[in-house]
């Protein structure tokens, strides 16, 4: 098995100590951060395809990104000047309006911070309002929208419809998910993607941006 393979498989293990110290060997050996991150990111990915084959559980998603945080934060330093690092994607997360559930949302923004995403993340019952003056501001690749409560359907559509009425719609994906959330209120609100876990939303959101 290879190093490259070996960082995969301890991120996707949640073997914090092991993920650290190959970090480190490998910048000390010379690679790249970039080829760092996108190692971790496929690790990743692999703890997100664990979780849907049901050999781990929600917490462990949760230590995945905060492992992430950790790398990261060891790749800092050598994502600067003088190493042609792409432009970051942004995402704009945010729980919509008059949900206040917000622990599946914070799950895929730990998870997109690990894959390289810059996360605008508005918090919890935000109005349409505020995902279209986030867009505005921040020119997003993806838009993700999370509910737990069947309620809140109407306030996805308004979403989706405030977007399009500030002529936002074209140069932006929406993701939709949480428990309320379905195929089919993705369809009938207009929404690109219905992730049905957080690491949907990872793939999803990865592929709308063009980060392997």
């Amino acid at each position: 098995m290879t190093q490259e393979e070996n960082l995969a498989q301890a991120l996707a293990l949640c073997n914090e100590a092991v993920v650290l110290r190959l970090v480190r060997e490998k910048l000390d050996a010379g690679v790249s951060a970039q080829d760092i991150l996108a190692e971790c990111n496929r690790g990743m990915i692999e703890l997100g395809d664990r979780f849907n084959r049901e050999e781990c559980f929600l917490p462990d998603l949760m230590f995945g990104g905060m492992n992430m945080k950790q790398v990261m934060a060891e790749l800092a330093p050598h994502l600067g000047v003088g190493q042609n690092v792409p432009a970051r994607a942004t995402a704009v997360m945010g729980t919509v309006q008059f949900d206040v559930h917000d622990i599946g949302k914070d799950i895929v923004v730990m998870m997109l911070r690990g894959a390289g995403f810059e996360v605008v993340d508005l918090g919890v019952d935000v109005p349409p309002t505020r995902f279209v003056e986030a867009i505005q501001k921040h020119r997003p690749a993806v838009v993700g929208m999370s509910l737990l409560l069947t309620t809140c359907f109407k306030s996805v559509a308004n979403t989706v419809e405030a977007i399009h009425q500030a002529g936002l719609r074209p140069g932006v994906k929406i993701m939709v998910g949480g428990a309320a959330a379905s195929d089919m209120l993705a369809q009938n609100t207009g929404c690109d993607f219905y992730g049905k876990t957080a690491v949907d939303g990872l793939k999803y959101a990865c592929q709308a941006a063009g980060i392997g």
